[in-house]
């Protein structure tokens, strides 16, 4: 036994225990957002001058990124008052790493990586664990391609390791498939180094976090509807950046206090980029008691407090926009419709299974040994409301919101909720169960 709690304990560092919560109250900020942080260390890098990022997430995904360009140069520190510091190379001041740069679980870092190496003149070999080497990366590699990036690697370039050789990249007019914020923020930081204007088109407007950083650091860019035109050759500018508290990490914390009877939390600093607020607008739909203080409006990225009371939930349609703005809480959406009274629709969620696993399969193996009620018809979901799930031994299958989500369900439960494989929690919320323990009355 290596900790103890009367609602959370560890058996080892794989598993975690949860027990049943009488209420869940008091005041947590939710960790710096890993969108965010990952992109402060990419764009600060390859912008002029000094970056100075405050409340970077500190998670193994977004360290995998930071320590990806120290390895090709750049000086990044913390200092002692927590900032984050990141000396700029330029758009073409990188160099040529040494070794391999192996990226651990982070499809983030990969992704949009891959983006700047195309436009680099060396080549550069990216890794990771092996869930991350078995995600799809044609999605992106194909596109850098038709730009004229060199990249080889499994299943032609669809699987890491994969090899980028960069050089004078060629503007292009892409359409995606699906939205997905990764496969556009590569394509926008491809469009940097291109001859001309690059144009990326996505069905329904993804996150938008690095049209809004590169906008703040003096980049050229138009956002028309859910058009993005990348203007290519321009110097930008580091800056000093403050990273709001993640939404996604928050709505662990949402979830809690929805859920658990008599219970009210304030979340603080928590990022409301309207291209984020999809759990919120959905659990609003769904009648559950949310509402927004202290909202700051800042030039960068919106963000302010939630204030969350427990309450009955109905069951709705999710679809439409709705989807990629909540793309990252669909594992916590899930468990939360497991208490809505009514049938929960949840459309068109194909993404879901090219996450760090097939979130659709995480969450509905699961949850049905917790006694759910769900069907999946291709990549439709339904769950019908019951009125509570039970205890049971689950497995994270190396997915860090599917352990997390099945932690927040574990606290409605009689008895003991097993959850195996839970240090993939590591990689976007160290400090999760610790900030539960501090809120949760057992």
């Amino acid at each position: 036994m290596i900790d103890f709690n009367p609602v959370f304990f560890k058996v080892n560092m794989k598993t975690l225990i949860v027990k049943k919560a009488k209420k869940v109250n008091g005041e947590i900020k939710a960790p710096g957002d890993k969108s965010v942080s990952h992109r402060s260390v990419m764009i600060g890098s390859i912008a002029q001058g000094k970056t100075a990022v405050k409340n970077f997430l500190k998670g193994d995904d977004c360290l995998r990124t930071m320590e990806a360009f120290k390895e090709m140069g750049v000086d990044i520190k913390e200092e002692k008052n927590g900032l984050l510091v990141i000396e700029g190379k330029g758009l073409c001041g990188l160099k040529k790493p040494s070794k391999p740069l192996y990226l651990g679980n982070s499809g983030t870092s990969m992704r949009l990586i891959m983006g700047i190496l195309a436009g680099q003149d060396f080549e550069a070999v990216l890794t990771g664990d092996d869930s991350l080497s078995k995600r799809p990366m044609k999605r992106v590699t194909e596109p850098l391609r038709l730009m004229g990036a060199n990249i080889t690697g499994k299943d032609d370039a669809n699987f890491a390791p994969i090899t980028i050789k960069g050089g004078k990249l060629t503007s292009i007019n892409y359409r995606l498939p699906v939205s997905s914020a990764q496969v556009k923020s590569a394509l926008i930081l491809a469009g940097l180094y291109a001859d001309d204007v690059t144009r990326i088109y996505e069905p329904a407007k993804s996150r938008d976090h690095t049209e809004r950083m590169l906008k703040l650091f003096g980049a050229k860019l138009d956002v028309e509807g859910v058009c993005v035109k990348v203007h290519p050759g321009q110097d930008f500018f580091g800056k000093d950046i403050f990273v709001p508290g993640d939404i996604s990490s928050a709505a662990f914390f949402i979830a809690a206090g929805v859920l658990v009877k008599g219970s009210k939390l304030l979340i603080k600093d928590v990022g409301l980029n309207p291209t984020r607020t999809g759990i919120i607008e959905i659990l609003i739909k769904m009648g559950a008691d949310i509402k927004i203080a202290n909202l700051k409006n800042e030039e960068f990225e919106p963000y302010g407090d939630l204030i969350v009371k427990s309450g009955s939930l109905k069951a709705c349609k999710i679809e439409g926009d709705l989807v990629p703005k909540a793309i990252d809480e669909f594992p916590i959406l899930m468990v939360l419709s497991c208490f809505a009274k009514g049938v929960t629709e949840i459309k068109g969620v194909s993404e879901l299974r090219v996450k760090e696993t097939d979130r659709i399969n995480s969450m509905v193996t699961n949850l049905t040994k917790m006694g759910a009620k769900i069907r999946v018809e291709l990549d439709d979901i339904y769950i019908e409301g019951v009125d509570k799930l039970k205890a049971a031994r689950v497995d994270s299958f190396k997915d860090h919101r599917t352990a997390m989500a099945l932690a927040i369900a574990g606290l409605t439960c009689d008895g003991e909720t097993v959850i195996e494989d839970t240090e993939c929690i590591e990689t976007s919320f160290p400090s999760f169960e610790e900030d539960l323990k501090r809120i949760v009355t057992p």
